[in-house]
């Protein structure tokens, strides 16, 4: 973990995510300031799911020709590109227009375009950077980092867009995303050398788009890995902040903050959660099943609780409670992901990932909004809570289906060095 590259890389994602953050609060604050429309600001979310969708789906064939270093750098330097395009159309059409929106709009699809395979190649260039022995402690870390910029980093934003303006937070996440490229660019990865290829253009490649695809679903620990992940999606969805604003006003009947404490109790939850992660890596790493089954039924049990308590401090109790358990199945399933693959065919496997879950959250997001809409809040998390149950019924009925500490899968796995 004290190897330079690793150092390099959650630093250049902690830039490039801090950049993610400002840059959404800002253009938030632009179109609310242009129209006052919450469904116009709602598309924001909406495109980015889609467009990470269509991006991951197509991942695995620019992870085949190119270096993961060099995806990740050309990512930051083509979102330093389209944020500049971004503010000169802003200039240019002036920031009270209507069609200053879409054009927006156009530009979050792109940059959300880029994300799609950002994503999944930093998350396969960390096994290649730390020792096999030092995964989890190293997947504790980085997500402790990133809940750092969630929890501050909303809180933040928001000042700035008072202090400086939603334009002139676009440009702060510009010179963000310039440095964060430069970190990435001074990764050395000892799997992998750089191999872009010059010449006439890859064609689409869907042996190569497959891949990823027929991997997980013939190795028995990948699937089973990603089934847990799509069932936590679909009730994940629950922690939108649409639904929370519900849950708030016809539950807990508190005022428009309590939004903010519940979201706050979440990210201490998932804090307090990676510090465990890092201080017992150990005994995660030789309990790594336990671990995903007890923390799978930790989610669903908080769920419940939340949904049918009406007292606001209880609310807060179980929203870290989830949390916690949320970051130790996720820094759980993640190590196992990470030592049941191939380093050469974790990308593939990351990118597929990424898709499923944007298209998984996507529809959910709208399955959820109607189950709210017609039958309560309440039901909702119920329901939410049911799904969670299933997980962890399943979690404990394959537990056998992936490999310990030390132990590697048969088909694809091991790492490879």
């Amino acid at each position: 973990m004290k190897g330079k590259s690793f150092r390099y890389l959650w630093i250049g994602q902690a830039l490039a995510n801090s950049g993610d953050l400002f840059y959404i609060v800002g253009l938030m604050a632009m179109i609310h300031g242009i129209t006052g429309s919450a469904m116009l600001m709602a598309m924001v979310p909406f495109l980015t799911t889609m467009a990470r969708f269509i991006s991951g789906s197509f991942a695995p064939v620019l992870m085949e020709k190119y270096s993961l270093k060099s995806l990740l750098a050309s990512s930051q330097l083509g979102k330093t590109a389209v944020l500049f395009l971004l503010l000169i159309t802003c200039y240019a059409l002036g920031e009270q227009e209507v069609v200053t929106v879409y054009a927006i709009f156009g530009f979050v699809f792109l940059i959300s375009l880029l994300d799609g395979w950002a994503g999944p190649a930093s998350h396969a260039m960390l096994p290649r950077l730390v020792d096999a022995v030092e995964l989890t402690k190293a997947n504790s870390f980085v997500a402790i980092v990133d809940q750092l910029i969630q929890l501050g980093g909303w809180a933040i934003g928001g000042l700035l867009v008072v202090a400086l303006g939603g334009r002139n937070v676009i440009w702060l996440t510009l010179f963000l995303a310039m440095a964060a490229a430069v970190f990435m660019k001074m990764i050395e990865d000892r799997h992998e050398a750089a191999r872009e290829q010059k010449g006439e253009a890859s064609s689409l490649n869907w042996p190569s788009i497959q891949e990823g695809w027929i991997l997980i679903w013939k190795q028995p620990s990948l699937r089973a890995i990603h089934v847990i992940y799509v069932l936590e999606t679909m009730a994940g969805v629950i922690w939108i902040a649409a639904t929370i604003y519900v849950y708030v006003a016809d539950v807990l009947h508190r005022e428009e903050a309590w939004w903010g404490y519940i979201n706050a109790s979440f990210f201490l939850g998932l804090m307090l959660g990676g510090l465990f992660g890092m201080r017992a890596a150990e005994l995660i790493d030789r309990n790594i099943r336990k671990f995903v089954v007890c923390s799978s039924f930790g989610i669903s049990i908080m769920t419940f609780g939340f949904g049918l308590t009406s007292v606001p401090w209880l609310a807060l109790v179980f929203s870290a409670g989830f949390g916690v358990f949320e970051q130790l199945k996720a820094v759980s399933l993640q190590t196992t992901l990470q030592r049941g693959v191939s380093v050469h065919l974790l990308p593939k496997v990351y990118a597929v990932q990424s898709a499923l879950i944007s298209l998984v959250f996507g529809l959910s997001t709208l399955l959820f909004g109607f189950i709210t809409d017609e039958y309560g809040v309440r039901a909702t998390y119920i329901i939410a809570a049911t799904v969670l149950f299933i997980s962890g019924c399943y979690a404990a009925i394959i537990r056998t289906r992936w490999p310990e500490a030390g132990e590697s899968a048969t088909q694809g796995g091991g790492r490879t060095v």
